[in-house]
């Protein structure tokens, strides 16, 4: 980066910045329907299994493919369109849902939309890894609290405008036609999202040099050696994953213990939704300035100590009112998580292998995507929703505790 910047190149960070933001009002759009999949799985008769199922499909296809697209990504100039594009397709699942709906017997509802959300896992990999490099090449190495509070910050707005909007609405239309519109209608904002996003100016990257491999033996051997030079990368993506599987793990129990448990009704879940996106707005800007003054070890760990809370304590409620409450105290910790968990991640990944090795910290997420929403619908079934949830809570737990002993390693900037 210049020390100092042409006006062009002014101009063209600043239009990048507000494309960021606007992007970021139509994925919102699309992604307000995105808690009641499982919710309208569930009220089609859906078992434990298949809720668990949607929630771990991402992680199975990611596990395959997301060293091959970080690799293919990393031989881009441009990688924009190939964000743009796996943005567009993956919403626009929302809306073949909702047709689909419309279209075919109701005992082949759940079935065929695990299908097209099976399909929908494809572009969701791709998007996965250039959401991160995009991000990070638009805020560079110091901007990335401040770029992505506002994004999320303008996400949760639009999401809670949205959410209150539905669930005021959804109730008055008959089931499952009302679950049809919304899912087309919300579908709408992955066009905006297109539009914008597609818009983005980076330079182009010259595609850095990555050893040749014959087989997988040897590719996996060329990653080891990568690996061993990024030891802050090694420390830090380990103890994300045991957080993320704990995260994962109690993802598909929460609309069923909602739903199953305490009878909550649309609205009930919307107003839970709405709140936590509510809470986070504010919880975006907090976090971003008590990073600035106490530094990020402190935003690390009184967010992983203030998300465990989360399912210990709903696990022990039957009462809405209170979930509510509980909801919003989880939203102001998971603001501060999800800005510090990329922020230290982008921190440790090489600046010229960038969609490589965010490639190899999303397949350890996606294992954890895979094994942990699986093994939560079969705690649920052995020891109860609440027992299930109590689980999350200790891997949470112990995640944090993983945080709080302090690394000795230094961030690599760079492989050799």
């Amino acid at each position: 980066m210049s020390a100092d910047p042409s006006p062009a190149s002014l101009e063209v960070r600043k239009r990048n910045f507000r494309y960021v933001q606007i992007d970021a009002i139509g994925v919102s759009i699309a992604n307000i329907a995105a808690p009641f999949l499982p919710v309208f799985l569930t009220r089609m008769g859906a078992s434990n299994f298949q809720v668990g199922l949607l929630s771990s499909m991402p992680g199975a296809t990611g596990l395959i493919l997301a060293l091959v697209v970080g690799r293919f990504l990393q031989t881009r100039r441009r990688i924009v369109p190939w964000y743009s594009l796996a943005r567009l397709l993956v919403i626009s699942c929302f809306a073949i849902t909702g047709i689909q709906i419309l279209l075919i017997p109701d005992r082949s509802i759940v079935t065929s939309t695990l299908f097209i959300w099976g399909l929908a896992t494809l572009p969701q990999t791709a998007l996965a890894v250039a959401f991160s490099v995009v991000m990070n090449a638009v805020a560079g190495p110091e901007g990335r609290f401040a770029l992505l509070s506002r994004r999320w910050a303008i996400f949760g707005l639009t999401t809670v405008v949205g959410t209150f909007c539905i669930t005021r609405v959804i109730d008055l239309i008959a089931f499952p036609l009302n679950y049809a519109i919304m899912f087309i209608g919300l579908s709408l904002g992955g066009l905006l999202s297109f539009y914008f996003s597609n818009r983005i100016q980076l330079p182009d990257q010259p595609p850095a040099p990555l050893s040749e491999s014959r087989s997988i033996g040897e590719t996996l051997r060329n990653y080891g050696r990568m690996l061993r030079r990024a030891p802050a990368f090694r420390s830090f993506v380990s103890k994300r994953f045991v957080y993320l599987s704990a995260i994962s793990l109690g993802a598909p129990l929460f609309p069923l213990y909602f739903v199953r448990e305490i009878g909550a009704t649309d609205e009930n879940i919307g107003t839970i939704n709405m709140i936590i996106s509510l809470v986070m707005l504010f919880g975006y800007f907090l976090w971003t300035r008590i990073s600035r003054h106490s530094g990020s070890r402190m935003v690390m760990l009184a967010t992983t100590f203030g998300v465990m809370l989360y399912p210990a304590l709903v696990a022990f409620t039957h009462q809405v009112s209170w979930i509510i409450l509980f909801a919003g105290m989880s939203g102001l910790f998971q603001a501060g998580l999800d800005l510090v968990f990329f922020d230290e991640l982008m921190k440790t990944v090489p600046a010229e292998y960038s969609a490589t090795f965010v490639s190899l910290a999303q397949s350890l997420q996606y294992l954890s995507a895979v094994l942990a929403p699986l093994i939560g619908t079969w705690l649920a079934d052995s020891i109860g929703l609440s027992g299930g949830l109590l689980v999350s809570a200790g891997l949470r737990l112990l995640g944090f505790l993983l945080f709080l002993r302090a690394d000795k390693v230094k961030v690599v900037q760079g492989v050799e």
